[in-house]
């Protein structure tokens, strides 16, 4: 594997990729602000640089993996990861992200530097095993030299051009939180209405109204954990960022803004900091119900 591999965050998503690229031959050197991320990284066989612009300096091909924009910004711009990259170096920003700010990065990039646009999804079941589903934007060229290494990940879908991903990610991410926010009101339907959650779960599965969150979001509910691993802020974080894009648009689209406005409530009752399924909570504790469900529920991050 030639190219040298820097990457930056190792959180729920990014340490998963970091460890899978390592397992795959590649030379990866990456950086977390959390020591025992980097750790864990470590003994998968990651390398463990001291910083950020260190990461870039040997890499051939950096990956940021990183919750926010502003943390982008934090890492590339203001500590100056972006200006330590040169000419045949290549960005690849992992980060769910606004659309304007990576097309001004771009901008910025030192001379000969190249920059794709790769947001993910899949969960971090599908971070630990490679069944990722990439949104890649770019030029032709600079794809055609990353996806070879994102394959490793998951499927990579060529989107477009630079700022096509993250739109196409957000596309996929507004679906995702409407269905997640109307599936805590069907099973409050359902039972308010003398049918029995299990009853509920197999005829959605088996039905019109079957989706991925229901087959793979509905056991956190029924665990009671309600997922942990993606929070409720990281919602709000994507759903502003849809509803900027919903500006580009010559309607209105309510479905979209009555599912930021359901997960505002649910942020304003239960904090930024919990599980991204307490959407679904507010409606079980205001209809006075339990959405408990024995099973062997293993939490999707440890399959």
């Amino acid at each position: 594997m030639s190219e040298v591999i820097g990457f930056v965050g190792l959180g729920n998503m990014g340490g998963p990729m970091a460890r899978r690229l390592a397992a795959a031959g590649y030379e990866v050197h990456a950086f977390d602000i959390n020591a025992d991320a980097l750790s864990v990284a470590e003994a998968a066989g990651v390398h463990a640089a001291a910083n950020a612009n260190e990461c870039a300096r040997k890499a051939d091909l950096l990956m940021t993996s990183l919750p926010r924009p502003d943390h982008v910004q934090a890492v590339m711009v203001d500590g100056g990861a972006l200006g330590e990259l040169s000419d045949g170096n290549l960005w690849i920003d992992l980060t769910t992200n606004r659309k304007e700010f990576i097309l001004d990065l771009a901008s910025q990039a030192p001379k000969g530097v190249r920059i794709v646009e790769c947001p993910v999804t899949g969960a971090v079941d599908g971070a630990r095993n490679g069944k990722l589903t990439l949104f890649a934007g770019g030029d032709q060229n600079d794809l055609d030299r990353v996806t070879p290494v994102l394959d490793h990940l998951g499927r990579v879908i060529h989107c477009g051009e630079i700022g096509t991903g993250n739109v196409t990610k957000l596309v996929t991410n507004q679906l995702w939180f409407i269905h997640a926010a109307s599936l805590g009101e069907a099973f409050a339907l359902g039972m308010s209405n003398g049918v029995e959650l299990d009853v509920l779960w197999d005829a959605i599965k088996d039905s019109v109204g079957d989706s991925f969150v229901a087959r793979h979001d509905a056991p956190s509910i029924f665990a009671g954990h309600y997922d942990p691993s993606f929070t409720l802020d990281l919602c709000m974080k994507d759903l502003g960022l849809t509803m900027e894009l919903a500006g580009n648009v010559g309607t209105d689209l309510p479905l979209t803004e009555r599912a930021y406005e359901t997960f505002e409530r649910a942020t304003e009752r239960f904090g930024p900091d919990v599980g991204e399924l307490h959407v679904a909570k507010r409606i079980e504790d205001d209809a006075d119900l339990s959405f408990r469900l024995d099973g062997d529920w293993v939490p999707h991050w440890e399959k």
